[in-house]
């Protein structure tokens, strides 16, 4: 890898577990509809007038069943019931619980009749994956709330249904009409909730710092970044961020929110990481369709 690679590499992997700690400050003070609504539209106002100069928005229009579909599951369900999620668990759990991701969506393209089928090697890996998120849910159930829990599913399985319809529905679409688009539609559609549940009073200094961190640097900045990074490493490389990034969350939650890293915590992370590695590698096991 680049030094630039490299560093384009490290720096989404603090940019992409940032929102975990933003999210947490943030719904101390702001509806989870409020706070979507103020992410999306802030981003969608940097990154929509780039996607036109670039001509990336009219392509879209004839495909726009795709894009509404990925829109739903990539950013406008999974955002709100991860902000609603956080106002009941710490954003280093919330991290973690992310982690599981490579596995479900392993299990996603799997039964959907992808060409290459899972493996030994990737049949151990989902295993292990799953024994380390139910190691830590099991080992931390005093400290989880179950509505809180079945949200970050829902989220789990959104983030991994978004990338199998852009691979397959919408690969050759423009990257950044994708993505101002969906900031876009979300915006609107959460404009009217937004509006409902508008404080009363203006939110404190620092729920504004992570409302503007939030739209700027971990939305609008996080893309452009991470399309930088596809096109320097690839796709393949660029998608090992997966892994690190929880870990980055949860230290973020320790150190600034002072959050406590459980032994279920620790033991589930390193099993669901030995997972998603064993269940989204090339297996030598794996079957090929012709």
């Amino acid at each position: 890898m680049t030094r630039r690679g490299a560093l384009l590499f490290a720096a989404m992997c603090v940019i992409w577990r940032i929102p975990y700690l933003l999210i947490r400050v943030a719904v101390r003070e702001l509806a989870p509809v409020t706070l979507v609504f103020l992410r999306t539209a802030i981003g969608a106002l940097i990154l929509t007038p780039v996607a036109a100069y670039r001509g990336e928005l009219r392509p879209l229009l004839r495909h726009w069943r795709p894009v509404l579909a990925y829109t739903a599951v990539e950013v406008a369900i999974p955002w709100v019931l991860l902000a609603r999620a956080e106002t009941k668990l710490t954003s280093s759990l919330t991290g973690l619980l992310i982690a599981a991701v490579p596995l479900v969506g392993a299990v996603i393209v799997t039964l959907t009749g992808d060409r290459e089928r899972l493996g030994g090697r990737r049949w151990l890996g989902l295993l292990v994956g799953i024994g380390g998120v139910a190691a830590i849910v099991g080992l931390n159930l005093g400290q989880i709330n179950v509505v809180a829990l079945v949200e970050i599913g829902f989220v789990a399985v959104g983030y991994a249904v978004g990338p199998i319809i852009l691979s397959r529905s919408m690969s050759d679409l423009p990257a950044y009409g994708v993505v101002a688009a969906s900031l876009l539609l979300t915006g609107l559609v959460y404009a009217p909730f937004a509006a409902a549940n508008w404080p009363s009073k203006l939110p404190s200094a620092h729920v504004v710092e992570s409302v503007l961190g939030l739209a700027i640097i971990c939305t609008a900045l996080a893309f452009l970044v991470f399309f930088a990074l596809i096109a320097e490493v690839g796709p393949v490389r660029a998608t090992v961020i997966t892994y690190i990034n929880p870990a980055v969350a949860a230290v973020l939650g320790v150190t600034l929110l002072s959050e406590h890293l459980t032994t279920g915590m620790l033991v589930g992370f390193a099993l669901v990481l030995t997972g998603c590695v064993l269940a989204t590698g090339r297996s030598p096991g794996a079957v090929t369709e012709p």
